[in-house]
C-alpha cells in the first residue's frame, strides 16, 4: 500500500451536538469538549433536530420498532415505505420511487439500471465517487466531460453517436456538486440528451429541499424530463436513506433486477417516517430554500469583497479555495481556535492542487456567524 502523505491523513474524530441550534462540540482525548458553529454538515434546515420529526420518529418506533428486519421482498415493506414513496412520488412529479438504505448504494443501483457494458457512460469530470463506482460495475465505457461545459459534453455526444452504436448513451451529472457549490444548465442538458438519444442521471441529493420550485430540485419542471434522479434524505430532511424517481417501467426493472433493491435490509422504519415528517414540513414552509439561498448569496458577496475565491453557485455550499493541503489544513485549525467548524477538502475528493474549506450555510446559524467567518480568515 502507497504511504498516505502527513497532509492527507484523515482522523476520525468523536462529534457531538451542541446546546444550541447550529452548534456542535468535539470530544478530545482528554474527555473536554470544545463548542464550534457548525459550518460542515449537511443538515441545511435543521431538520434533523426539528421537535416534530424527533416526535414522529418516536411514535414510529413504538409502533414498527427500530429496524425493518429484512429485505422489502421479505418481511421489509412496512406501510410507512409505501407512504414515502407515493408522497415522494407525487411531490417530484415522477411515476415511481423506489427508496435504498443509503445514497451510495442508490447511485450504484441506478447507474446498472441504465448501462451495462454495452453502454456509453459521458459523466461530469467531478461527479460523486458512488456514481463512478456504479460505472465501473456496470462495465460500461467511460467518457468524462469538462465540468458544467455544454459544448465538451455534446462534442462527446455528437462523437458517440458517430460510432454508430444501437445502444443509448447515458449522460450523468449532479445538480448541485457537493464539493464545488456549482449546478450545471440542466435544462440544456436535457436537450441535448433529447437531441441525441441519451439517457440521463442526476443525483440530487444535495438539492432536494433547497433548489427549485418549492424545494422540489432542479430537475422539477424541466421542459425534457430526465431518466432518472436520485436523492437523498441525509441533507436538507436530516434523516438518513436514499430513493431513486423514475417511471414505471424502470421502476419496474429496479424492482425485478436490482440487487442493490433486492438484497439489501429495506431503509429503517424510523428513517422513513423522520424523511416523511421533513418532507411534509417542507411542503409546508416553501420559502425556507429561497432564504437560505438569499443568505448564500450574501455570503459570496461578503467573502468576494475580502477577496476570497469560490466557484459560482446559487446554493447553501460554499467552496473557499486554498490550493495546498498544508495551507488548507491551516486554514481549518485556525477557524476552529475561532470557534468555527469548516473542513479542509483535500485530493482525492478534489482535484490536485484545489485544497479548500467547505462552508455549509445552515437555515439555524446563529446571526452573527458570517462576520466571525470573515474575522476568522483574515487572521490567516
Amino acid at each position: 500500500m502507497n504511504k498516505i502523505p502527513k497532509a492527507r491523513l484523515r482522523t476520525l474524530r468523536t462529534i457531538t451536538n451542541g446546546s444550541r441550534p447550529g452548534e456542535l462540540k468535539i470530544l478530545k482525548d482528554n474527555n473536554q469538549t470544545t463548542s464550534l458553529i457548525d459550518l460542515a454538515s449537511n443538515d441545511y434546515l435543521g431538520l434533523s433536530h426539528h421537535p416534530t420529526v424527533i416526535e414522529s420518529i418516536k411514535s414510529s418506533i413504538g409502533i414498527e420498532g427500530v429496524g425493518s428486519g429484512a429485505s422489502r421482498f421479505i418481511t421489509g415493506s412496512k406501510p410507512i415505505h409505501k407512504q414515502l414513496e407515493e408522497s415522494l412520488s407525487d411531490w417530484l412529479d415522477q411515476e415511481c420511487v423506489l427508496l435504498f438504505p443509503s445514497g451510495f448504494q442508490a447511485n450504484i443501483a441506478a447507474v446498472m439500471a441504465l448501462a451495462d457494458r454495452h453502454t456509453t457512460i459521458i459523466a461530469d469530470r467531478l461527479i460523486h465517487y458512488s456514481l463512478l463506482v456504479g460505472v465501473k460495475a456496470s462495465g460500461a465505457r467511460l467518457q468524462r466531460f469538462a465540468h458544467n461545459d455544454l459544448l465538451d459534453l455534446e462534442k462527446k455526444l455528437k462523437s458517440c453517436a458517430q460510432t454508430g452504436s444501437t445502444q443509448n448513451p447515458l449522460v450523468i451529472t449532479e445538480s448541485l456538486f457537493s464539493m464545488e457549490g456549482t449546478t450545471p444548465p440542466l435544462n440544456e442538458m436535457s436537450s441535448l440528451c433529447k437531441k441525441y438519444g441519451a439517457r440521463f442521471l442526476v443525483d440530487e441529493a444535495h438539492a432536494l429541499g433547497i433548489l427549485g420550485y418549492q424545494g422540489r430540485g432542479l430537475c422539477y419542471g424541466l421542459t425534457t424530463p430526465v431518466t432518472m434522479i436520485s436523492g437523498t434524505f441525509g441533507k436538507a430532511f436530516g434523516s438518513g436513506g436514499a430513493f431513486l424517481a423514475t417511471n414505471k417501467l424502470l421502476g419496474e426493472e429496479l424492482i425485478q433486477r436490482s440487487g442493490a433493491f433486492r438484497y439489501t435490509t429495506a431503509l429503517a422504519p424510523l428513517l422513513c417516517k423522520g424523511a416523511y415528517t421533513a418532507l411534509n414540513l417542507i411542503q409546508s414552509n416553501p420559502t425556507w430554500g429561497v432564504k437560505l439561498q438569499e443568505e448564500a448569496s450574501n455570503w459570496r458577496a461578503e467573502l468576494k469583497k475580502s477577496q476570497w475565491s469560490y466557484p459560482k453557485g446559487i446554493g447553501p455550499i460554499i467552496s473557499i479555495m486554498i490550493g495546498s493541503d498544508l495551507e488548507a489544513l491551516k486554514h481549518q485549525n485556525i477557524l476552529e481556535e475561532n470557534g468555527l467548524l469548516s473542513i479542509a477538502i483535500r485530493p482525492p475528493t478534489v482535484p490536485e492542487g484545489t485544497a479548500r474549506l467547505r462552508v455549509v450555510l445552515r437555515k439555524d446559524l446563529p446571526s452573527h456567524t458570517l462576520n466571525k467567518l470573515l474575522i476568522a480568515l483574515n487572521k490567516v
